[in-house]
């Protein structure tokens, strides 16, 4: 193929964009990025990125600065949220490189977006324009058209649509399949640690209980403290990230909770709050030369804190399959193929996670939790181990 036979066009500046557009022009694609908003900023938020996405992140020569901005967690905990006991901790970052190939590292949305940004900027082969809203698109089978709000349109041999869990290119393809209430609510704020008298652990941490559940760990060094709360609630279902509730809500949620979670939520400024929704695995992700990647065609439920993961192993999988040129259409299909398996089974245990976190009675804390101590007690490598599945995968080894 030649240069000008790889051009492709990316809907969606986000992580999954900017991570698609890095490894496209790795493989010898020109690449337009096209993101709706005005700036590319990210809520104050944190995200958890594990050594399969760590993997890609090296690859593309990043890995080292998102060490230097995040933070690398102790162990990954599950503790009880009302008395804060311990059920078991894994040690991960002076095992996780020998156990897994790669550092789990915590990191600020923003820190993430921006060290993306600035790799795409210095990219000759990349182009970014914001405030380019996409509302719909067409194929001929051979090319793809990208049409936006403004009635202007862009033509490519490849079109991505990385515009996440409401994606214009995948409601154009398969019509508006509506994505479905979990009946869970999430919180979600940061806290600088010099703000908190006790605070969370050094550790990725699992805080269960009745109907909702916590998870807390640190960013930036270890200066930030990053607050994720889950409750079962139905009487709200909005979405923005940017939406906020009351100190007062988050506090009536967690009442009677460990005091390291009611002082986060009591330091915290603002409180951001959204309903999660959840999407079956749908039947294809392809039309053409379209594709999907991440949300828009896999979203994920936080309980295995994939999301970002996975759309990054997406990308990688992605330019791999059009790398070498040829039928577009087929190295579309045959990502398809190769990913669809290992994010509808996340998708499936992120689900799971949702009930095992939960559990509401003694009986039920005790029938689900109480193995899981004796499990870390006696054998703490059959606990790491069932991880092994997701962290120790290598989309850069594999292709799939």
């Amino acid at each position: 193929m030649t240069k000008t036979d790889t051009h492709a066009l990316i809907a969606g500046g986000g992580i999954g964009g900017l991570t698609a557009a890095l490894c496209l022009a790795r493989a010898g694609w020109t690449v337009d990025v096209y993101e709706a908003a005005d700036a590319l900023t990210e809520v104050g938020a944190g995200l958890q990125l594990s050594p399969n996405a760590m993997k890609v992140f090296d690859t593309l020569g990043l890995s080292g600065e998102i060490a230097k901005r995040g933070f690398a967690p102790e162990a990954l905990e599950l503790r009880l949220g009302q008395s804060g006991r311990r059920v078991f901790s894994i040690p991960v970052n002076q095992r996780a490189a020998p156990a897994w190939g790669a550092p789990y590292i915590h990191i600020h949305r923003a820190d993430l977006l921006d060290i993306l940004a600035e790799a795409a900027s210095a990219n000759s082969s990349i182009k970014i324009q914001l405030g380019a809203k996409a509302a719909d698109y067409e194929t001929d089978g051979a090319t793809a058209r990208l049409l936006f709000e403004d009635g202007t349109s862009a033509t490519g041999q490849l079109l991505l649509g990385a515009d996440g869990l409401h994606s214009i290119l995948r409601k154009q393809m398969l019509g508006d399949v509506p994505a479905r209430f979990t009946g869970n609510l999430a919180w979600r704020f940061t806290v600088p640690l010099d703000k908190l008298a006790s605070p969370p652990p050094p550790t990725a941490c699992v805080w269960a209980g009745p109907g909702r559940h916590a998870v807390t760990y640190r960013l930036r060094g270890g200066t930030l403290a990053n607050f994720v709360g889950i409750v079962e609630r139905h009487d709200w279902q909005g979405e923005s990230w940017t939406e906020q509730g009351t100190k007062a809500e988050a506090l009536s949620d967690f009442a009677g909770w460990n005091d390291t979670l009611t002082e986060l939520i009591e330091a915290a400024d603002s409180h951001y709050r959204w309903a999660l929704f959840d999407r079956l695995p749908l039947g294809t992700w392809c039309d053409g030369p379209v594709t999907l990647l991440g949300d828009a065609c896999h979203p994920m439920l936080p309980f295995q804190a994939q999301g970002a993961a996975q759309a990054t192993e997406d990308a990688y999988v992605l330019a791999g399959k059009v790398k070498a040129g040829g039928d577009i259409p087929a190295a579309l299909r045959s990502y398809e193929e190769a990913r669809k398996p290992r994010t509808s089974r996340i998708q499936a245990a992120s689900r799971a996670n949702m009930k095992t976190f939960h559990k509401r009675s003694p009986a039920e804390q005790a029938a689900t939790y109480g193995p899981m101590w004796i499990a870390g007690q006696l054998l703490p490598g059959v606990v790491r181990s069932r991880l092994d599945w997701i962290y120790g995968h290598d989309v850069t080894a594999t292709g799939r």
